[in-house]
């Protein structure tokens, strides 16, 4: 399995304090959360998606290629890529250059977002929110996977001859979890492609999300691509940790009560009940999340969110040391105990790489001299067997490779 921690980097007021971080404190702090993981031991870092204040997070990969230059074992993803306000081909291209600049060492979570405004900001229709990441998907993967890419359909303008670049590294897409909270729809675009299913299960009670995950592994088994048990599950979490378990209730609940998102609300007792969010001791959390495999089966990625409600910093890094040192390695040991043979590792790049080549060498994409135009021949990459001429930018000297 692999442990880690997403951000959905919101910028709140510190109640203790009354003091809130500027835009440039919190990128920076982020870097060093992800810096930190790496060093407790933990496998992933996964930075969100917004367009609006109080969020920063505007440029994921950005943030992320950054990472990617200060770490070396750190896989990089996100929570979430919006698939819908994003072209899917600036999508194929931007992650595919993460992709490289990484080593491999990232993948990415799709979903449609939960800000109603961003749609049209970015030119789009949110009532056709769903029929629009269902066909931008399409074209993504299409692109990922196919060289040249003729393409039509209703949310954007067509492609003819279009080459995504650069292309995936060692020929291998990255690795997509499709994210969702309430929509059996995505729980089916996972399966029906063989993608992860991500349950981001941190607000409602575990029964909604375990009839959205047993959708999901009945489908994924219905489309051919395993047992409903070797299915891609991940699931987020929510956790606050102390040596005292009344310690850590004391510390955190002035965060909670004026959190954002579920302030003003249910009490700490009672969201703690109805949801994954456990706040007390890090026993308390290792018994809470061994548990999960009993309620959604096997599962292959478990993410905590931990910087959020206008926590400082230092907080956060002393959460990640009991994260990393006191709760993962247990749970590792416990979530392994009698893990059936068949079940799956978690995707990585190299695991990916190993079962499409074996142990054949893997591709490397080298376009042919001065090519621009696609709609001459097929691929304009030297492997795929289509070479094109001196002049074929330019039209000149066309001929079938």
């Amino acid at each position: 399995m692999q442990f880690g921690i997403f951000s959905v980097s919101d910028i709140t007021e510190d109640p203790t304090t009354g003091r809130t971080p500027s835009e440039a404190e919190k990128i920076r702090n982020a870097v060093t959360l992800a810096k930190h993981a790496e060093e407790v031991g933990l496998d992933v870092f996964a930075i969100g998606e917004h367009h609006n204040p109080p969020f920063w997070s505007s440029s994921p990969t950005t943030t992320l290629a950054y990472i990617a230059g200060q770490t070396e074992r750190l896989i990089l993803s996100t929570a979430t890529t919006l698939i819908t306000t994003n072209d899917p081909v600036k999508i194929a291209e931007d992650y595919a250059m993460l992709q490289h600049v990484s080593g491999g060492r990232m993948d990415l979570m799709l979903g449609r977002g939960n800000t109603g405004p961003v749609y049209p900001w970015f030119g789009k229709d949110i009532r056709q929110g769903l029929p629009l990441s269902i066909e931008s998907y399409n074209l993504l993967h299409r692109l990922w996977r196919e060289d040249v890419v003729d393409w039509e359909g209703q949310f954007r303008t067509p492609l003819q001859g279009f080459t995504a670049t650069p292309r995936p590294l060692d020929g291998v897409a990255p690795f997509v979890w499709h994210g969702s909270i309430r929509t059996p729809e995505i729980a089916e675009q996972a399966a029906y492609y063989g993608d992860g299913f991500f349950a981001n299960n941190i607000f409602w009670p575990k029964e909604h999300y375990q009839r959205l995950i047993a959708l999901y592994r009945q489908r994924y088994a219905h489309y051919g691509h395993g047992t409903a048990e070797q299915a891609i599950v991940g699931l987020g979490g929510q956790v606050f940790m102390a040596a005292k378990s009344q310690d850590a209730v004391n510390q955190f609940r002035p965060y909670f009560d004026n959190a954002p998102v579920y302030g003003h609300g249910p009490s700490l007792e009672d969201f703690s009940e109805m949801t994954p969010l456990t706040v007390g001791s890090p026993q308390q959390v290792i018994d809470r999340y061994a548990a999960m495999r009993e309620t959604f089966g096997d599962y292959q990625r478990q993410l905590f969110l931990v910087d959020h409600a206008g926590l400082p910093l230092k907080t956060v890094l002393e959460q990640l040391d009991i994260l990393g040192g006191e709760v993962v390695p247990v749970l590792r040991k416990e979530l392994q105990k009698d893990r059936p043979v068949d079940v799956p590792d978690a995707p990585t790049h190299a695991g990916l790489v190993k079962a499409k080549y074996g142990d054949g060498p893997a591709r490397e994409a080298i376009p042919g001299a001065n090519r621009g135009d696609n709609l001459t021949a097929g691929s304009p990459y030297q492997d795929a067997g289509a070479v094109a001429p001196a002049g074929a930018a330019f039209g000149l000297g066309r001929k079938e490779a």
